[in-house]
């Protein structure tokens, strides 16, 4: 009876956000910036916010509100209020307030549109009036993709958020996914492309580690690469990430800066100075003079290649002692449906290649460490568990001087925790971690 209510009274909240949020866009009119795909969707939302708020009063989803309540809560700039009902009574009110009365509006919204089921981006689009589109990925096997027939249905639904923009929109699309290129066919409008392919809009090339010394020792501390559009070539410096997705987000920004006036120099100061979420790909100092990459926003398969890769790439944190070890954390990959147990012997596979040691977290993660057995990792090297918390003790005893640890996994494994154990200032987990309201805190 309790379960039912609370979902009534969802339904009723949600209803009533999105009526109020169409009454506010019809009143302030701010144009709108649409971004989809299957992988980078957060982080290219970040990036394009970094890019335009020097230029334009912009306002963007917070952290990933992608759904029928997340974005109306972010149009009418409101927090989310979890279970609270005096709070969600309160957002009601001062989105009549917006409604009401005249207020100050952001000229922008940069909106995250996510689909979790079918219908969810087509329903959503149908109200957003969208003035620019941005496709990040949409790889083979798509995160969500059990909730859908195929994963050629997902690509569907995520169409629809160029279909239904506004006549004349722009399509700015990932001109290295063949995939999203084909979106190009429903644009209604201008189509600029984005990637590492030199015929892109606007191109990236010369990618590589940044590192700095401290007290004897060596650390990556972010990345740098040249971008390319209309002739002219500047180089973009990010901090505090690592990995070929963050180069695709900044891409997204900067194409979309571009389409609105902000020249190639201010972008790349804009997103030199751009903290990045929690969760992506951050780079946080370990216990014992150790890296964490801390990748535990969520998992899909492509962005667990991807976190591996960019592992890969890196130098250890070079010691007195010489290098250290690079040690691989993964966690369940979930909603896979059909591929989930091939997915993870992928990853596993992938991580025997890279890693001197594995550590698996939850039952399908049992097929990570499968596949790294199959693929010649040997099983004194592979440790599992079943929780996160668990891992993260047994990381923190083997850890030594020297070590980078790539910590990932599904939402719901709360790999958080993991990087929490061994983050060499848990003081400060509040501001570098993911998941970190108390709601979620005491899950």
């Amino acid at each position: 009876m309790i379960a039912s209510l609370k979902h009534v009274f969802k339904l009723v909240i949600a209803s009533l956000l999105e009526w109020e949020a169409r009454l506010v866009l019809a009143k302030y009119k701010p144009r709108v910036i649409a971004v989809t795909g299957s992988v980078g969707k957060t982080s290219a939302k970040d990036a394009i916010y970094a890019v335009l708020q020097s230029s334009y009063f912009v306002r963007r989803s917070e952290k990933s509100f992608n759904s029928e309540v997340g974005i109306p809560l972010t149009i009418l700039g409101c927090p989310n209020a979890w279970s609270n009902p005096f709070l969600w009574v309160q957002n009601l009110l001062d989105g009549l307030a917006l409604i009401l009365f005249r207020n100050e509006y952001p000229k922008w919204l940069v909106l995250e549109i996510g689909a979790d089921r079918p219908g969810d981006i087509r329903k959503l689009s149908r109200w957003i009036p969208s003035d620019i589109v941005v496709v990040t990925r949409l790889p083979e096997v798509p995160v969500h993709v059990e909730y859908f027939e195929s994963p050629e249905a997902l690509f569907k639904e995520k169409s629809y958020a160029v279909r239904q923009a506004k006549q004349k929109a722009v399509t700015i699309l990932n001109a290295d996914d063949a995939r999203v290129m084909a979106f190009s066919a429903e644009a209604r409008g201008e189509i600029l492309t984005f990637g590492l392919t030199e015929g892109a809009t606007v191109s990236a090339s010369h990618i590589k580690a940044l590192y700095r010394s401290e007290n004897g020792r060596t650390f990556p501390e972010g990345m740098t690469f040249r971008v390319d559009h209309g002739g002219r070539s500047v180089p973009i410096s990010l901090y505090g990430i690592l990995g070929t997705q963050s180069v695709y987000a900044a891409l997204a920004g900067i194409t979309v800066g571009v389409s609105c006036g902000v020249n190639l120099v201010e972008a790349g100061q804009a997103l030199a100075k751009m903290t990045t979420a929690p969760g992506r790909m951050r780079l946080i100092e370990g216990l014992k003079g150790t890296l964490l990459i801390d990748d535990t926003y969520n998992a899909s398969p492509v962005a667990e290649e991807e976190a591996l890769a960019a592992l890969s790439s890196i130098l250890p944190p070079q010691t007195g002692e010489g290098e250290g070890r690079k040690i691989a954390v993964l966690g369940d990959m979930l909603e896979l449906g059909r591929y989930s147990a091939d997915e993870h012997k992928q990853a596993g596979k992938r991580a025997a290649e890279i890693c001197n040691f594995l550590i698996t977290v939850g039952f399908r993660a049992r097929y990570i460490a499968e596949g790294a057995l199959a693929a010649g990792m040997h099983e004194s090297k592979i440790l599992q568990f079943e929780d996160a918390e668990e891992a993260g003790e047994a990381l923190e005893l083997m850890l030594e001087q020297g070590d980078v640890v790539l910590v990932k996994g599904s939402q719901s494994m709360r790999m958080e925790k993991t990087v929490e154990a061994v983050m060499a200032h848990p003081e400060d987990k509040e501001k570098l971690l993911v998941r970190q309201e108390k709601e979620w805190v005491g899950r």
